[in-house]
């Protein structure tokens, strides 16, 4: 009888947790509070359930209720997000290469991680120019086919792909995601050839187009080979990654 009950309430500990990530996953940028309607209509959730969930949340501090009944994220959430910021370890490291991009290229610079289906872009650097792409830090896009999100597919995988041997790098691509933009990425490398993610400059595509882009390779290729050895990874072997460098 034992060996029977516990692997049911282990399954339902993990179906609760997973319910409550649902919640705090419904959260949006830009939003203030959420009402529980809105909770409801955006996790599938039925109202009690999402009470129940939040009485437990808001006693860890990863949510809170306001008095009109809607709810906002907790202060649990924004030092688990400095945990990862500081575990990461990268950010001392990635600015500078990003900024040293711009200075090179006068194009936008960022560097990108990939989250599930999404891209997450971690840091970036706007390009001087007023006519740019207008992505911020924390925004989640799609993984579609840009340059961008096949870096962080191809490299990304562990064991590296065949194809990443011989794929030549900076990918760029134009008006994939946005017909208006343009951008070239190659990736990022840490300790033991473990991928870091995808370093990446973006930009209109009358502006930054394949001829731009080559120009900008040599650049790209040098800051984030440079960056790689920053962060004490090792270049994988392979005639495409990293060109000739």
């Amino acid at each position: 009888m034992t060996t029977q009950t516990r692997p049911k309430a282990s399954l339902e500990g993990v179906a609760s947790a997973g319910r409550a990530l649902t919640l705090l996953s419904a959260f949006r940028k830009g939003d203030d509070a959420i009402t529980l309607a809105e909770l409801t209509a955006r996790t599938g959730l039925v109202k009690t359930t999402i009470m129940r969930l939040a009485i437990t949340m808001e006693a860890h501090g990863y949510l809170i209720r306001l008095p009109d009944g809607s709810y906002r994220l907790g202060a649990e959430l924004f030092r688990l997000g400095s945990v990862y910021q500081q575990s990461f370890r990268v950010e001392a490291h990635v600015m500078p290469a990003l900024e040293r991009l711009v200075a090179g290229t006068s194009e936008s610079a960022s560097f990108y991680v990939r989250s599930g289906e999404h891209r997450l872009c971690l840091y970036r650097v706007d390009s001087p120019h007023r006519l740019r792409l207008h992505v911020r830090q924390g925004d989640m896009l799609p993984m579609d086919n840009s340059a961008i999100a096949q870096v962080l597919r191809i490299f990304g995988t562990v064991p590296l792909p065949p194809e990443a041997a011989s794929t030549r790098v900076p990918l760029y691509t134009g008006g994939e995601r946005d017909p208006h933009v343009a951008g070239m990425a190659t990736p990022v490398f840490g300790p033991a050839e473990s991928f870091a993610g995808a370093l990446c400059l973006t930009g209109p595509v009358t502006r930054l187009t394949r001829e731009a882009a080559g120009t900008a390779s040599p650049i790209l290729l040098q800051v984030a080979a440079d960056l790689t050895r920053s962060l004490g990874g090792v270049l994988p072997t392979g005639e495409g990654i990293f060109g000739n460098g």
